[in-house]
């Protein structure tokens, strides 16, 4: 598995799907404020940044997965 440098405190855990390698599984909104209080970013770069440099980068199967938290809700008002 690949890890993201610098987010080990987003780290929420495993991905595992069938037939498919493991990967680490971060959380986006803390990446996000690890961001915004590291690097001084605002959360508008911060999310660009992650969104083009991390999320946007595929490094081969073990390439790590962002998750966005959200209520059934919240998925529901998105279909």
């Amino acid at each position: 598995m690949l890890k993201a440098n610098g987010f080990d405190n987003a780290l929420i855990g495993i991905g595992r799907r069938c037939s498919q390698e493991d990967v680490l599984v971060y959380d986006f909104n803390k990446a996000v404020k690890i961001l915004v209080n590291r690097d001084n970013m605002t959360e508008e770069e911060a999310v660009e940044y992650l969104e083009f440099n991390t999320v946007g980068a595929w490094v081969g199967d073990k390439t790590p997965m962002f998750v966005y938290p959200m209520t059934i809700e919240e998925i529901d008002e998105m279909q």
